[in-house]
């Protein structure tokens, strides 16, 4: 049963350095015909209006960099075709600055219970040499803005690791997150990725990656700030109050289906992975012609779940359940990975209460090599692992 959906809106006012998401810089009339594919094609694959969501996310680029008719439009978009009064989890991503009284109280009104807001760090200097347009200012007033119309359930997003960022400022920028007392806060380290401007300059030996001691001293800053505040860590980057984890991400580290809608998002189906087409021209004129815009669909074969079963779930610190997993698949995890599990145990990277396995403390600092080890051969028949 699919219950949530993913909205990718593309526009920003500013191509961040970093950044390698799918994203176009906003022009009235091109984010109008955007809108119109768009429409078309969460028509193409629901039908019905109305139908029952458990969450609803529109990220980006951002969204929020619509004006207040385009981003009413697609605000009345998704309430004719999801049941946005019921829906558990309705979030919108946000750039500080974007977000106008106007804007927020269309939000508020189209039921939009959750923001995440981009802001990155706490460091006016930093957030130029990100490439971000905000700065700390825009943020308190966005906050108490949001705050004063109703909307509480607020995330903010920060990075660590980044070009000429110290410990102590990274200290300060979390000192600064934390003084908000927000329900959720995310934290993730700087990847510098393909065809961004960082890429470019780190490939031109102008920009200096973080050492890993360094990045690995800010995790662990990071993990004792959450704690000492009342942020329980319940994903390797992610800190809430209890009730406020993101049920949306959720539903990913969980394995469970999603519809992704828009250029270059993806989804997934029973059996099936597809990623839409990411050019603008492209997704535009795939949803005019054909109502929707897949450049790929990818089977998913019973191993490949099995994989992502077990390195999505160890991103939560409840880690993989033995009973969910035997619910799932009919057998147990260790016919597959008994030993593997031991020698990570051995390591001191994961631990085995008897119920679950999940990452330790110090584990978290080697994810990808302990990801990597539940990977299985290929060509591996699972029918011999079932009793």
């Amino acid at each position: 049963m699919i219950t949530s959906v993913y909205i990718h809106i593309p526009f920003c006012e500013k191509i961040c350095h970093y950044c390698d998401f799918t994203k176009f810089f906003y022009e009235e009339q091109m984010a109008d015909d955007y809108l119109t594919a768009l429409e078309k094609e969460i028509h193409h694959y629901i039908t019905s209006p109305k139908k029952k969501m458990r969450t609803i996310y529109v990220g980006g680029g951002t969204p929020t960099a619509l004006n207040e008719r385009q981003l009413e439009r697609l605000l009345l978009l998704i309430a004719d075709r999801f049941d946005t009064a019921h829906v558990l989890e309705y979030t919108f991503e946000a750039n500080p600055g974007d977000l106008s009284p106007g804007k927020i109280a269309l939000l508020k009104q189209y039921g939009v219970n959750r923001i995440s807001m981009g802001v990155q760090v706490f460091d006016d200097a930093l957030l130029e040499e990100l490439g971000r347009l905000h700065r700390v200012q825009d943020v308190d007033d966005n906050i108490h803005s949001l705050l004063a119309h109703g909307i509480n359930n607020i995330s903010i997003d920060l990075m660590y690791g980044l070009p000429n960022q110290t410990l102590a400022g990274f200290e300060r920028t979390l000192n600064k997150a934390l003084s908000y007392d927000l329900p959720h806060y995310s934290s993730y380290s700087l990847q510098i990725e393909p065809k961004t401007v960082f890429y470019q300059r780190y490939m031109k030996g102008k920009l200096h990656k973080a050492p890993e001691e360094l990045e690995a001293s800010m995790f662990e800053v990071l993990l004792k700030k959450m704690t000492e505040k009342g942020k329980i860590q319940y994903e390797v980057s992610n800190f809430g109050e209890p009730g406020y984890e993101s049920q949306h991400n959720l539903t990913y580290w969980d394995n469970q289906y999603y519809y992704g809608f828009g250029a270059g998002a993806s989804g997934y189906l029973p059996q099936e992975r597809y990623i839409n087409n990411r050019p603008f021209p492209a997704y535009v004129k795939a949803v005019t012609e054909k109502g929707e815009a897949v450049l790929n669909r990818d089977p998913i074969t019973i191993k490949e779940e099995v994989e992502e079963q077990m390195f999505l779930g160890l991103r939560k610190r409840e880690g993989v359940k033995r009973e969910t997993f035997y619910r799932r698949f009919g057998f147990h995890f260790d016919v597959l990975y008994g030993s593997a599990i031991q020698d990570l145990v051995d390591k001191t990277w994961i631990e085995d209460s008897g119920t679950a396995i999940r990452l330790t403390d110090h584990g978290q600092l080697f994810g990808n090599s302990v990801f990597q080890a539940f990977l299985l051969a290929d060509g591996i028949n699972l029918a011999d692992y079932i009793n």
